[in-house]
């Protein structure tokens, strides 16, 4: 029986505040039944108003935390979050090609709710052209996506176009996060290595209890990997999660509130 139990890990920042980063990823491990651990590749100090500072932990003891992982578990799959700058990119890069953790999520995270930037710029293209080929599947919301394919992304036509530029880079499957969207509900593009696409839509939730939500979708496919799931399955328990998460809100902070990861999963979203 000896790591009989699910595992999954996410490299990502700490958040102090508890609603993004390692502790939402934890959290939703938790909530999906899967053995969260985490590789803190940087420390924030973080609040629901922002991020007020931020600090990238040495190279050399990312890769000590890696290391020590491969060493002892059985790790099913693998998530990747803030990675602050090239080096500490191009760190994790080296090492995810050392160890086998899996399918891996890439949530290319940029910037914070309050603006803060979570990668330098210049970190942008180490990813397009080294951890992007990694991925099984990314999952950027719209800013992201701009930036990386270095286009605006407005229409419906232009994030279906935005998802097989993403697929060019390398990565096999890919879904373009349409919360930032001016559309009336929330509508993802999914685009899978087969070919396969679809759209899963569900109703915008007004609401400023949103930090965290990139975390935790890509956290939870994350979760249903390590547990066995088949891809579009998760990615649609993914949706199904957020979309509780923030439509059946908790009440922490002053500002920018996280998500509920106690939340309820109901079946309110479209998938077509």
């Amino acid at each position: 029986m000896i790591n009989a139990t699910p595992q999954v890990v996410t490299i990502a920042g700490s958040d102090s505040g508890g609603g993004a980063g390692i502790q939402a990823d934890l959290k939703t491990f938790q909530a999906r039944k899967a053995f969260g651990m985490s590789i803190i590749v940087a420390l924030t100090s973080q609040n629901t108003y922002g991020v007020q500072d931020s600090m990238a932990i040495p190279s050399a003891f990312i890769e000590e935390q890696l290391d020590s992982l491969a060493a002892d578990f059985a790790i099913g799959a693998a998530k990747t979050g803030m990675l602050a700058d090239v080096e500490r990119v191009e760190t994790v890069v080296k090492k995810l090609k050392e160890v086998d953790f899996g399918p891996l999520v890439v949530d290319p995270v940029m910037v914070a709710k309050g603006g803060h930037h979570l990668l330098q710029s210049d970190a942008v293209k180490t990813i397009n052209e080294q951890l992007l080929p990694l991925a099984t599947i990314v999952t950027p919301n719209l800013p992201e996506a701009e930036v990386i394919i270095g286009q605006r992304i407005v229409t419906d036509q232009e994030m279906i176009d935005a998802a097989k530029k993403l697929q060019d880079l390398g990565t096999k499957n890919v879904v373009v996060k349409g919360g930032h969207s001016q559309n009336e509900e929330a509508a993802d593009f999914v685009l899978l290595a087969s070919g396969e696409s679809f759209w899963m839509s569900a109703p915008r939730v007004v609401t400023t209890n949103t930090h965290g939500t990139g975390d935790t979708f890509s956290a939870c496919i994350a979760a249903e990997l390590a547990k066995g799931v088949e891809l579009k399955e998760a990615i649609i328990i993914g949706k199904k999660f957020i979309q509780a998460a923030i439509s059946q809100p908790i009440f922490v902070g002053h500002g920018h509130g996280p998500t509920n990861h106690w939340a309820k999963m109901t079946d309110d979203i479209v998938i077509k």
